[in-house]
């Protein structure tokens, strides 16, 4: 198991993202959550398998299709043990 902390820039607000990477998340098997920042991007802390986490930030790279990434900024971190994946207000 490996946990990440993953920041998304670009246009990734009000483009359904968090929705998305929510859906996302439960289809790979990802554990974590993601919330807006105020600077406009989006924070994800993501724990899985470390094939799995390469699948979704792969994905995160992309997004939904409405957003426009232009950057994912990537940080290990020390497992939290997250039993789920949740979308934090």
């Amino acid at each position: 198991m490996e946990h990440l902390d993953i920041v998304v820039t670009g246009k990734v607000q009000r483009v359904w993202f968090r929705q998305s990477t929510l859906d996302k998340a439960i289809e790979l098997g990802v554990n974590g959550y993601t919330m807006n920042l105020p600077s406009g991007d989006v924070y994800i802390e993501a724990e899985a398998e470390s094939s799995v986490l390469d699948k979704f930030v792969n994905w995160c790279k992309v997004g939904p299709e409405l957003s426009k990434v232009e950057d994912v900024i990537l940080t290990k971190s020390e497992l939290k043990g997250f039993k789920s994946f949740q979308i934090v207000k």
